[in-house]
């Protein structure tokens, strides 16, 4: 029963976290108007409109007012926050770990989904989610430094790498804009090391990397779009070690050893 509570809280965090990737880029106000509205036709949403998850499916994706496609990220964002509060909750119970960690991948989902949505994300959410880890949880400090510090370095190289190697190659002059990382990018994987420590770390980047691959690879196919917003695959892969850390290392220990 307690599970089933856990995940229904999510789901409404997950609503809310809404509320905040809609509103915190275009800088509207989180409180005013205090009922959530219709983008389009400006309507207040009826509460029985606003029930996660169950709503986008009684309302078959549509405003009821407008009849305008309500954008599938609504239902995405909430059904994933419930998901991770959940697999959280199993992870460490209903104690002082749990909310922490619930808080800080609030704030990394609002990350997520805001630089899937403009490529760019708000630098004070990344000062807030270093703070959430860095005073709250046993955080390496010297790992966060050392793990930012090698990508900035990393990302330095590989930009020189994009601007004048790979342009020429593919004869693109976009490539000379483009750069390897994202600024925001940086924080999130001092987060990563800070977190997980070295050797769990370096598995969390590893997995990011195969997790970006294939919408990479579809961004400059078939959408011709050469930016790959890399946070969300960040903070997929640092879920991922979070919680199946112990797992994964002992399949790195047995390939090591075979």
């Amino acid at each position: 029963m307690l599970s089933i509570i856990i995940f229904i809280f999510g789901a409404i965090i997950g609503s809310f976290l809404n509320m905040l990737i809609y509103r915190l880029p275009l800088e509207l106000s989180l409180i005013e108007p205090n009922r959530s509205v219709c983008p389009n036709c400006n309507n207040n949403i009826k509460w029985y409109e606003n029930i996660p998850i169950l709503s986008y499916i009684f309302l078959k994706g549509k405003c009821s007012s407008c009849n305008i496609k309500i954008s599938l990220f609504y239902p995405i964002v909430e059904i994933i926050t419930a998901i991770i509060t959940f697999l959280i909750y199993l992870k460490y119970g209903l104690n002082y770990d749990f909310f922490i960690f619930s808080l800080l991948f609030y704030i990394l989902i609002v990350l997520s989904f805001i630089d899937f949505r403009y490529k760019a994300v708000p630098d004070y959410l990344l000062i807030l989610s270093l703070i959430v880890v860095a005073f709250t949880t046993n955080f390496h400090f010297d790992i966060a430094l050392m793990f930012a510090g090698g990508f900035v370095l990393l990302e330095l190289f590989l930009t020189y790498y994009i601007q004048n190697i790979k342009s020429k190659i593919t004869k693109d002059d976009s490539l000379k804009e483009q750069r390897a990382m994202g600024e925001g990018d940086i924080p999130i994987i001092a987060i990563i090391g800070g977190v997980l420590g070295i050797k769990l770390a370096l598995i969390a980047i590893f997995l990011s990397a195969i997790f970006a691959m294939l919408p990479a690879l579809f961004n400059i196919y078939i959408k011709k779009d050469i930016e790959t917003p890399f946070i969300p695959y960040l903070t997929l892969a640092l879920f991922v070690v979070l919680i199946y850390g112990d797992f994964l290392t002992s399949i790195l220990n047995g390939v090591v050893n075979i």
